[in-house]
């Protein structure tokens, strides 16, 4: 039976405090999104972790067992990575993306570090992990659009683009140069998966609507959402230079006036002292168009 850490560590947060609540505020995550993973955690073991009543859970003695193993494993998770992360500078560093950047940057991170004898592996990671393997160990460094609020990371912001909003061929909206958010407010949105939280509410200007965002369907993956607006489902947001990128058939761009721009970072963990991080800025800095 293959767990995820991940899984484990919102089983956790919600198991020391007896709230859902107050494990979501801890983990920066929306709190439909931890009581489904908990559930899902529960399905795949096999048993229930906690006994459900009105207004209160509690843990069941297996919910107990589980706690005081799982908390000894994370502790021994970061324990081990901390130790091999010390021996020495690594010699292949990972960075975690939800989607292709493109602008350069996989060319010329690639370079740079083949030239320094390191190895880059860039590797794709869904949305439900808002932190694109940060906070588990899967990623040593992330190039991801803000915002990105779980605890114990760093940012630095590397550029800002116009948000676009992508719409099926033959949208009213389709033939315009621009438009406004509220000119977009009854449409029906792709949204991102309600673990992504404030990714996921960035992502549907929810800031500046002036409503409740109606969302149609929610995607896994960036190919799922374009094909789901070609096919007329919905429209998304997109970040300008994103549109080369997810160019399909069917698909159109219209530039949204008043909405804040989305920014694109290089994130990492605070605690990490063995990246080369100035010189990974500097290569995204330098490769800029």
């Amino acid at each position: 039976m293959d767990i995820h850490l991940r899984d484990l560590r919102y089983f956790v947060a919600v198991a020391e405090g007896l709230s859902f609540t107050r494990a979501a505020e801890k983990l920066y995550i929306s709190q439909p999104a931890v009581s489904k993973q908990v559930r899902a955690l529960e399905q795949q073991l096999g048993f229930p972790l906690f006994e459900r009543h009105a207004g209160r859970i509690a843990l069941t003695r297996r919910g107990q067992g589980l706690l005081d193993e799982a908390t000894k494993l994370l502790d021994s998770w970061r324990d081990s990575y901390d130790t091999v992360r010390a021996i020495g500078e690594p010699s292949v560093i990972t960075i975690g993306m939800h989607t292709a950047v493109g602008r350069g940057l996989n060319a010329a991170l690639h370079q740079a570090f083949a030239a320094s004898g390191k190895q880059l592996v860039l590797r794709i990671v869904p949305w439900t992990d808002p932190t694109a393997g940060l906070l588990d160990g899967t990623s040593q460094a992330a190039i991801l659009w803000l915002p990105v609020t779980a605890p114990g990371l760093e940012s630095r912001i590397v550029r800002q683009e116009p948000r676009y909003v992508a719409v099926p061929t033959g949208h009213h909206l389709a033939v315009r140069e621009s438009v406004t958010r509220a000119e977009l407010q009854g449409e029906s949105f792709i949204a991102l998966p309600a673990v992504a939280g404030d990714l996921r509410r960035f992502w549907l200007a929810e800031a500046e609507a002036n409503q409740p965002v109606r969302v149609g369907m929610e995607a896994n993956s960036p190919d799922e959402v374009f094909e789901a607006v070609a096919a007329g489902s919905g429209v998304a947001f997109v970040a300008e230079d994103n549109r080369s990128l997810y160019s399909r058939p069917g698909v159109e761009f219209v530039l949204v006036d008043d909405v804040a721009p989305a920014e694109l970072a290089l994130v990492w963990r605070a605690d990490d002292t063995t990246l080369p991080i100035q010189e990974m800025l500097d290569l995204i800095t330098d490769s800029r168009p």
